[in-house]
């Protein structure tokens, strides 16, 4: 007879330490479950397990792959450790052998394959600076704690058949010593009478069956909370000030950063209110900044301070040219063809997002670099358009040949165009 996903709750049991916590973890694992899963059962095990909304394991996965790359290999170690409902072990025990699992061996083997490779991706190359040792460090952080808190409940029932030993004996489990739940139950029908009479003298009435556990009583209905509201207004309050600082310069603050800030307030608010009941409605707001967040980080941008908004500057000698013109996001057009005679300038054009347009002296000779993170360079007859476009450098003389002012010009943009003509 096989056990499905029946859950126990022993509210008795008390765990001492790190090492009983990591034990009963391992004896009382998730099952992933056939119904309500999206693709291999983790997300849903997890939740049905510890009493978590899905949904809130699923977004921490995406997270923890944006920012990181470790939540992909995390989901797939769990698909291979994680038994499935109605198999005595998981597909990697299933491969040592230790008893019957639904997963084929070619499978588990292709599994954890992918699982070795994308382990090594995440730690030789980390997606955000240190992400892959701090979503690991969170992961066994929060499993632990949440094992702690919440392990003694919604425990998985026993699985695998009733086997026959000798002497009569009886036992529960997946065969052996200890099972993958523990130690199995073993029953053993006496062979003698403690009173020494004979056992047909004996009429007892016929043994009745044992009264089931009560059911489980519904749960509360759901409160309405507040906790999404108070986790947004933070969300946006971090976002605010980290926008304000990336605006004035400071170094750590890229677009990225503050993003995977944002993200990591709406993260912890989503684990609260898995817990306090409420904050679900934050994972609309979770999954779409996780998908820029990843186009952040894929997508090699520099950091521009400056502020935003439109900048155009027009200087008419080379004393009033400026080292470097920048815009955090927003248009920068710079004119330089009120330069005349022997100037010379050297210069920076740069923004974020935006456009940045260049104009020249026809007469100029110019030392040119373009380039785009995203987007569209034209730079004096030379063109490139993309993603991480190369770098578009080179002489020009002018229509005169040498002579003329000289000037040397750097132009990029993070997300945009850039234009250096003759005016």
């Amino acid at each position: 007879m096989l056990f499905g996903m029946n859950t126990t709750t022993d509210s008795t049991r008390r765990i001492e330490g790190f090492e009983d916590t990591v034990k009963d973890f391992w004896v009382s694992r998730p099952r992933r479950p056939h119904r309500g899963r999206k693709l291999a059962g983790v997300a849903a095990g997890i939740g049905h397990r510890y009493g978590i909304d899905p949904a809130i394991v699923r977004v921490v996965f995406v997270v923890l792959t944006v920012f990181g790359g470790v939540g992909l290999a995390f989901y797939l170690l769990g698909w291979a450790i994680l038994p499935e409902e109605g198999d005595d072990v998981s597909g990697l025990e299933g491969l040592l052998g230790k008893g019957r699992s639904s997963m084929s061996k070619g499978f588990t083997l292709a599994l954890c394959a992918a699982l070795v490779l994308l382990g090594l991706a995440s730690f030789s190359a980390s997606w955000v600076d240190g992400g892959t040792f701090v979503g690991l460090a969170l992961v066994v952080a929060g499993v632990y704690l949440l094992h702690r808190s919440r392990g003694h409940l919604r425990r998985p029932a026993p699985t695998g058949g009733v086997a026959t030993g000798p002497a009569g004996m009886t036992s529960t489990g997946t065969g052996g010593d200890a099972g993958m739940w523990g130690q199995p139950v073993s029953q053993a029908a006496p062979t003698w009478d403690p009173l020494g009479a004979d056992p047909l003298g004996w009429r007892l009435p016929d043994a009745t069956a044992p009264t089931p556990p009560p059911p489980e009583p519904p749960p509360p209905p759901r409160r309405k909370s507040k906790i999404g509201f108070a986790v947004t207004g933070v969300a946006l309050a971090v976002g605010g000030v980290g926008a304000a600082l990336a605006a004035e310069g400071v170094p750590w603050f890229t677009p990225a950063h503050v993003m995977g800030l944002v993200l990591a307030v709406l993260g912890l608010g989503m684990v609260a209110g898995s817990f306090l009941g409420g904050g679900r409605g934050l994972v609309w707001l979770a999954v779409p900044l996780a998908l820029v967040g990843l186009t952040l980080s894929a997508v090699p941008l520099e950091h521009v301070g400056g502020g935003f908004g439109e900048l155009r500057a027009t200087p008419t000698s080379a004393d009033q040219v400026q080292p470097v013109y920048e815009r955090t996001a927003g248009d920068v057009q710079l004119d330089l063809t009120g330069l005349s005679g022997s100037d010379s300038a050297r210069t920076t054009v740069r923004s974020g997002a935006g456009n940045v347009t260049v104009l020249l002296p026809p007469d100029a000779d110019v030392d040119y670099r373009c380039e785009a993170a995203v987007g569209n360079v034209e730079c004096l007859g030379q063109e490139h358009n993309g993603i991480d476009t190369p770098e578009l450098r080179g002489v020009d003389p002018g229509t005169d040949g040498e002579g003329g002012p000289k000037i040397t010009l750097t132009a990029k943009i993070g997300a945009g165009n850039v234009e250096v003509r003759r005016g």
